[in-house]
């Protein structure tokens, strides 16, 4: 797929970011920006993210090859809705949200049959927020998780997957179902959890606080209202997340109870070897040789 006009709609650090990257790999290739701030559009424009703002949806997606949904999840709705009647035939359209189901169902729902839509979630981001932290090489090494359905277009899928590798991806595939099922024990959760951490903290406490408790809570400090959306559109299987982990903090409890030295010291080594071996692989993905 040849891309020569991209619109992104919403340019925050992740829309901002994928504009950066697509201007300065994808040659002569266009970016249309969308944002219901004009000063995000003006900040987008001088950081170079994108060539044309837009203070609407529809203005910013015609005559485009590919839209980007970068858009809280909460708006997608509104989104695919206003944009649906500008898009022209074969027109693809993607996303970047962290919940699919909710997406990949609307926009099968809501977009004209003649255009094409591909979830997509790259896994690449910060806890800081806002396109003045776009940066173009933010998605170099990371992974993107594609969710395509039977009603998926293969040459579309073909051609979203090609746009990410070019922004330095590798690619997994999943449902929308185990995509959601899986990521709310992988990154739902354990926002959540950092969120939870620092909130149970005692004033007093916490300039006690080191690095190890700084690397823990760090995602904590993502923006509350874009995970409150996510946390909600994936509560069911985060609920079924949150009883995993209860039945792991169960044993842990019941080891601490009870004063089992070796036990505790063989589950907390075995979590550490866990951790060593996921670290081993992230290396491997990305230094292969």
């Amino acid at each position: 797929m040849q891309l020569t006009r991209i619109s992104i709609l919403g340019v925050g650090l992740l829309g901002g970011s994928v504009g950066l990257a697509a201007k300065s790999l994808l040659t002569s290739c266009k970016v249309s920006g969308y944002s219901h701030r004009p000063s995000t559009l003006q900040t987008a424009l001088d950081v170079g993210a994108i060539d044309d703002p837009h203070a609407h949806p529809a203005d910013a997606v015609r005559n485009v090859d590919l839209v980007v949904l970068c858009t809280p999840v909460s708006v997608f709705e509104d989104m695919l809705r206003q944009i649906g009647p500008a898009l022209s035939p074969g027109t693809i359209v993607t996303d970047v949200g962290s919940t699919k189901r909710s997406v990949v169902a609307l926009a099968e729902t809501l977009l004209p049959r003649e255009v094409h839509f591909v979830g997509s979630h790259p896994m690449a981001g910060s806890e800081k927020r806002g396109v003045e932290f776009a940066r173009p090489d933010l998605f170099q090494n990371s992974l993107c998780i594609t969710t395509p359905t039977r009603r998926t277009d293969k040459h579309a899928l073909a051609g979203v997957e090609t746009f990410w590798q070019t922004l330095g991806m590798s690619l997994v595939r999943l449902s929308p179902g185990d995509h959601d099922r899986l990521l709310a024990d992988v990154s739902h959760l354990p926002h959540a959890l950092a969120a939870a951490l620092i909130t149970m903290q005692a004033d007093q406490g916490l300039p006690l606080a080191g690095k190890g408790f700084l690397d823990s809570t760090r995602i904590a400090g993502g923006d509350g209202a874009l995970w409150r959306d996510i946390l909600l559109d994936n509560r069911d299987n985060i609920r079924a997340s949150l009883g995993r982990l209860r039945h792991h903090l169960v044993i842990l409890e019941k080891l601490l109870e009870d004063g089992h030295e070796q036990a505790l010291a063989a589950w907390l080594d075995q979590a550490a070897a866990r951790r060593r071996d996921l670290l081993n692989q992230k290396l491997r993905e990305v230094n292969p040789d």
